[in-house]
């Protein structure tokens, strides 16, 4: 069989990477189409992939510049698909659905954010999809007739046990700290982020004065840092920074796919945002499992106090092991449940 995987942002090609390698292992063909963001070709390079960057520039972030992109990657997309002519397309775009509905090809639109908190996406991708692959925990809207439910999460694709293992070797090179911090900053530039604030200097300032005595603090960010904060990036192979978090004594950051994957990998997390209460999967990670904590940006204070009883939690690492394991024994492998799904829905 034929598949078509499209991915729009680095965090994709971990989502479908698995499962990419479980097709092909059944000797199924896939072509993999990218547009341009931060590092996500440099992944697919390392892995050693062939792909097709459909959009090679970066667009700018107002709805004008996603429009003109979205039009210019449907077109390349239309062509590389007749000429293809898969079984089946799926992804995190608008363009698999489209394109799918001209061609009468199945997609499947895989996304674990509500409705509510990316409206435009929703509007442009769900209307001609032909299935919305999201977990049990999120709201797909006046969607949901079209969506295909399962029990876990996107991190789950690539951070299960039985696709991850951690490497204290691949660590060693960047930190040699036996305790240490990951903070992560996000741009919060996009379109759904407007108006949405995260962690900012004089905060980052503080939270670092409440981590230090207890271990080396790092960070990694998608924004430019700060001259003070300099001294505290680290530059990691993107590829090796899940075994860090997994190392790593706590997380912070106002990112939420980080504090997802941390959660998973059952290190304690806080996102600080203004998303917090909004995600369902984060809610579901942060009420039902106790893996991470949400905090909005009005309430300074909370984190402050949070993080210092954190940090002074002599059983802290111990806790989070018995709460990741719960988690874990309630959630499948979604790698290996997108490629059934996709080899079931590609026969019809």
């Amino acid at each position: 069989m034929r598949f078509l995987i499209y991915m729009g942002h680095p965090a994709h090609f971990h989502l479908f990477k698995n499962t990419i390698l479980l097709l092909k292992k059944e000797g199924h063909e896939v072509k993999i189409l990218i547009k341009k963001k931060d590092i996500l070709e440099n992944l697919l390079k390392n892995q050693g992939w062939d792909h097709v960057n459909i959009n090679p520039e970066e667009r700018g972030d107002s709805k004008f510049s996603i429009a003109k992109a979205l039009l210019k990657r449907e077109f390349e997309f239309l062509k590389i698909a007749r000429n293809f002519k898969p079984q089946l397309m799926a992804g995190t775009s608008a363009e698999i659905t489209h394109i799918g509905k001209l061609l009468g090809i199945p997609s499947i639109v895989v996304n674990e954010d509500d409705a509510a908190v990316v409206p435009l996406f929703a509007k442009i991708a769900y209307p001609m999809a032909t299935k919305i692959l999201a977990p049990d925990c999120c709201d797909c809207g006046k969607w949901n007739s079209k969506k295909h439910s399962y029990n876990s999460y996107h991190e789950l694709a690539y951070l299960h046990p039985n696709n991850f293992i951690v490497n204290a070797e691949k660590v060693k090179a960047y930190i040699q700290e036996e305790n240490f911090f990951i903070m992560r900053f996000a741009k919060l530039t996009a379109h759904h982020d407007e108006g949405r604030k995260g962690i900012d200097l004089i905060i980052a300032k503080k939270i670092i004065s409440i981590l230090e005595p207890h271990g080396r603090v790092y960070i990694t960010s998608e924004r430019a840092l700060e001259p003070e904060l300099e001294n505290y990036r680290i530059s990691i192979n993107p590829l090796e920074i899940h075994h860090a978090m997994a190392m790593a004594k706590l997380y912070i950051g106002d990112s939420q796919t980080m504090a997802a994957e941390a959660a998973v990998l059952g290190t304690p997390a806080i996102r600080f945002n203004d998303f917090v209460g909004e995600i369902g999967y984060l809610e579901e990670l942060e009420h039902r499992y106790a893996l991470t904590y949400g905090i909005r940006t009005s309430n300074p204070d909370n984190l402050y106090k949070l993080l210092s009883d954190l940090v002074n939690n002599p059983n802290l690492s111990s806790e989070w092991k018995k709460k990741k394991e719960k988690m874990l024994g309630e959630k499948i492998d979604f790698a290996e449940y997108m490629k059934t799904l996709f080899i079931e829905s590609a026969k019809k």
